[in-house]
Parts: C-alpha cells; sequence; structure tokens
C-alpha cells in the first residue's frame, strides 16, 4: 500500500445533509489483504487457519509467498496474487513472463484457488508504461500452460482517477490507463482498484463529513448530472471509477476493490471507532453495489495484522483488524 494524499478532486464534494439507513445484505465476496511487514507475525498456516475460523473468503498477498502459498493448498480461499517486484522482468519478455508462472502459479493451481494476478500495485510515473506488455506476457503465459481461468490485471490507486466529484465525471487522467482498461474489457478481467476513502477524509474534513466517509447514516450526496444520490464516500469513490471506465470505452469491465480499510490510531480521524464502523460498514455494504452499478461487488479489506515494520505515516501500522497475538483490534462480524 503506497499512501498518497492526492484525492485532491474528490475535496470538492459538496455534501447535502439528510438522513438515510438500510440494513446490510449478503456479500458476492469479502477478503482481507495479508501483509507480512512484522517481525512478531503468526505463521502462514496460523494465519490461514485465522481465515477460514473468521470466514474470510478471500485473501491478497504482496508477493508469491511460498510458505504462504502452501499454507492456502484446499483452503477454498480466492487469492489476489501479487507479482511483487517483477513489473519490468514480467515485461521484458514473454519467456520471462512464461518462466514467473511456471515457479509462481503452476504448481499451486489449483489446489490454491489463484483469482487474479495483480500485474504492479500502485504503479507510478515511468514506471506506468510496464504494465500493458507485463499484463499480456502474464496472459499469454496463463493461457499456454492451460491456466487461462486465472484472471491478470493491475492494482491502481483512486489517484488515476480525476474530476472525481460527482462520480459521472470521472476519467482517467493518463492515456496509459485507457489503453489498460481496453486491454482488460477484451480478456474479461476487473480492474483492481485501491480504495480508500480515509485519505480523501483527511485531506478535507471540512468538506467531507465523518459520517459519510465511514458508513454512518445522516449525509446525502446528489449527483446532479444523473440524479443519483449518494449516502457514503466509498460509493461515490466507485462510481467515479465505473464513469471513467465508461468513457474509455471499457464501460463492461468489473471493478475488484484490492485493498480498502481505515486505520485504528496513529493520525486524524483514525480511531477503533471510526476503524471499525468503517470495515464493518464495507462488508456490510458491497452485498448491493453502488447506485450506478447495483449488485454484490468483491473486496479486499486492509489489513489482516497491525504491521510493526511498516515504514511512513503512524497509520500505517494500524490498519489491521487482528494483532499479531490473533485478538481482534475491535469486533468484526464477516
Amino acid at each position: 500500500m503506497a499512501r498518497r494524499q492526492g484525492v485532491a478532486s474528490m475535496l470538492t464534494i459538496a455534501l447535502i445533509i439528510g438522513a438515510f439507513a438500510s440494513a446490510p445484505t449478503t456479500v458476492q465476496s469479502i477478503g482481507v489483504c495479508y501483509g507480512v511487514l512484522g517481525n512478531n507475525l503468526p505463521s502462514r498456516s496460523e494465519v490461514v487457519q485465522l481465515y477460514k475460523s473468521k470466514g474470510i473468503n478471500g485473501m491478497r498477498i504482496y508477493y508469491p509467498d511460498k510458505e504462504a502459498l502452501n499454507a492456502l493448498r484446499n483452503s477454498g480461499i480466492a487469492l489476489i496474487l501479487d507479482v511483487g517486484d517483477q513489473l519490468s522482468n514480467l515485461a521484458a519478455s514473454s519467456s520471462n513472463a512464461a518462466a514467473w508462472v511456471r515457479d509462481n502459479v503452476r504448481p499451486y493451481y489449483p489446489a490454491v484457488n489463484i483469482k487474479y494476478i495483480a500485474v504492479g500495485n500502485e504503479v507510478e510515473g515511468g514506471a506506468t508504461s510496464s504494465i500493458l506488455p507485463a499484463i499480456r506476457n502474464v496472459n499469454s503465459a496463463l493461457a499456454s500452460s492451460g491456466l487461462g481461468a486465472i484472471k491478470a490485471s493491475t492494482a491502481v490507486k483512486f489517484d488515476v482517477i480525476s474530476n472525481s466529484y460527482p462520480p459521472s465525471a470521472g476519467v482517467f487522467r493518463d492515456a496509459y490507463m485507457k489503453d489498460i482498461a481496453r486491454y482488460l474489457a477484451t480478456t474479461g478481467a476487473p480492474l483492481l482498484a485501491n480504495v480508500y476513502p480515509y485519505f480523501a477524509y483527511r485531506g478535507n474534513p471540512r468538506d467531507i463529513s465523518l459520517n459519510y466517509a465511514t458508513f454512518r447514516p445522516g449525509t446525502t450526496v446528489r449527483d446532479p448530472n444523473n440524479g443519483l444520490t449518494y449516502t457514503n464516500l466509498f460509493d461515490a469513490m466507485m462510481d467515479a471509477v465505473y464513469a471513467a471506465l465508461e468513457k474509455a470505452g471499457a464501460g463492461n469491465v468489473r471493478v475488484v476493490v484490492s485493498e480498502s480499510g481505515w486505520p485504528s490510531a496513529g493520525g486524524f480521524g483514525a480511531s477503533v471507532d471510526n476503524a471499525r464502523a468503517y470495515n464493518q460498514g464495507l462488508i456490510d455494504h458491497v452485498g448491493r453495489g453502488t447506485p450506478k452499478r447495483p449488485g454484490a461487488l468483491e473486496a479486499y479489506i486492509f489489513a489482516m495484522f497491525n504491521e510493526n515494520q511498516k515504514n511512513g505515516d503512524p497509520t500505517e501500522r494500524n490498519f489491521g483488524l487482528f494483532y499479531p497475538n490473533k485478538s481482534p483490534v475491535y469486533p468484526i462480524r464477516f
């Protein structure tokens, strides 16, 4: 999770105060991202058992962690597998991608339910030119290995969207994203998006209410372009991504939320109460989709554990649902 401050276009949100409440529905899939930047975390096999005991049916890991992959065998847990630091290597040649799939996918699938390969996570700068070639090469390697059911995509941060308010104005900031979106439309893979209302709220608490950012009732925002109404910031951000996909000619591409969460300590707006409200709200909410795209959607909460070796802002070490001793940071219901 490479954190960012710039959710600038969200910061112009005009809030219309109202009241709205709705009941949770069954979710299609809710997963939790499993980071390992801690020196006090439980073993991989213990972690998989914790996922199963809590009814968590999806996991994301950030590199081909062989110990974790072995622990996941026959667990039924759906997996987003990141390529780690191999983006440029995978973009360089189809043979590199074939070797990567041979070493990191074939030995585990289908005993490990690998659903998506995340070819890059929040890639920025010149490295963005490697994303599409790498996805193409990985797709070719998967297909030639008889693994075409696994979908290759990339995980993007919300800053790839500009003009995100109102949501219907959402558009991709850069041309490379349009090319990626159009390619995903041809493969049937979803776009993986890291969506964090927390950072939008932290950047502009004057115009974005805490209730709106944390799925609590009390705020309604109306999109003047289409009349859709929003009672939470997550939906507004998601629909800005959908609008951008449509403008790129890729309106059929699904969006899988590859990261979303709220810190319980370490900075402005970070508290146990707010983290519990947001993450429980997300779990209860994603089964109904968004105003623009009703229907269940897939989401992965960041993260399973507080990780004491993460760098950067103190909030980075406090996104976990669980402490390293496997006790919950706060009550959460899957």
